[in-house]
Formats: structure tokens, sequence, C-alpha cells
């Protein structure tokens, strides 16, 4: 990681004196967001978020499915993030590898919750319709085209909108 110099250091600290942040806005205010939906005809649902200069599309595609043996009371969900090469240069080749992975193992943590299902936004049991035969199965991608910051906000939001807007 590389660190701050000290003139980065002093402009950061301004900014905070002064409540404003390097892009006019102030401490506490976010970015502005834009959503437009169904940007994936093929899904189920689907979303394209814009927060500031991040850009991300996020996808659910539901199908029918039997139950694990180990919870027949519950349906299942898979998460997958990529991150777009043209997002960023660090992308390029190999590179956005670990961002997606750390952003679809925190979007598994924040919608299935711990291994109790405890705080989950999800509720897997929802998604059970004939309890071990058949279950929902979801498939919820998540797409990086530009990345300025808040990706975790910004997918998140989208996984959101896209399950408001979901249809059969």
């Amino acid at each position: 990681m590389v660190g701050l110099s000290v003139g980065e250091k002093r402009f950061i600290q301004g900014g905070i004196e002064q409540n404003i942040r390097s892009d006019g806005r102030k401490r506490d205010s976010y970015r502005p967001i834009f959503v437009e939906t169904g940007v994936i005809p093929q899904a189920n649902g689907s979303a394209r978020v814009r927060m500031g200069a991040t850009e991300v599309i996020a996808s659910v595609k539901a199908e029918l499915g039997k139950p694990s043996a180990l919870q027949p009371d519950k349906g299942k969900v898979a998460i997958f993030v990529d991150c777009s090469p043209i997002a960023e240069p660090v992308f390029e080749g190999r590179g956005g590898e670990e961002l997606s992975t750390e952003l679809s193992v925190a979007l598994q943590r924040c919608l299935l919750g711990g291994k109790s299902g405890a705080g989950a936004g999800i509720d897997l049991s929802s998604l059970v319709v004939a309890e071990g035969k058949i279950c929902w199965d979801l498939y919820i991608d998540g797409l990086v085209v530009c990345s300025d910051g808040n990706l975790l906000d910004a997918l998140g939001a989208a996984i959101k909108v896209t399950f408001y807007k979901c249809h059969g």
C-alpha cells in the first residue's frame, strides 16, 4: 500500500476542517445515485447503478431446483461479482480477481448472513416451494463497469433494485 505524502495529508486534513471533499461535497453528503432497470432482458431482474463515476450492473436469474439434502427447508443463492478490465487499469489481466472475490464474499455476508442465517437480507426458507423437493435457485451477478469508489454501496443498491423489479 502506498502511503500519503505530507502535502496529501494536509489537503485531507484541511478538507475535514472545512467540511468539504475534493469534489465539492460536504463530508456527510452522498454522491448522486442514478438507477436504470431492465438493462439485461434475459434476466428475471436487472439494474444499472451510477454513483458519481462508479458504475455497476446487477442481475438475478431465478430457476427452480432441488434443495440440498443438508438443508431441505431452504432455497439456494449464488453470488458472483466480476470487475471488468475497462473499469480500472489495475483490473487488466487477472488484476480484478481479488477484488471480485472480496466483493462477492462481502455481498454474501450482507445478503445471506452468517452460518446460522442471522442478519440475512434474503431468507432462504422463503425460497422453498415444496420442502425437500423444489426450491428457487437464485443466481445474482454483479459487474463493475467503472470503479471510482463506493463499489459495495453501488452493488448493494443495484441488487436491491434488481429484486424489486424481478419478474417471471
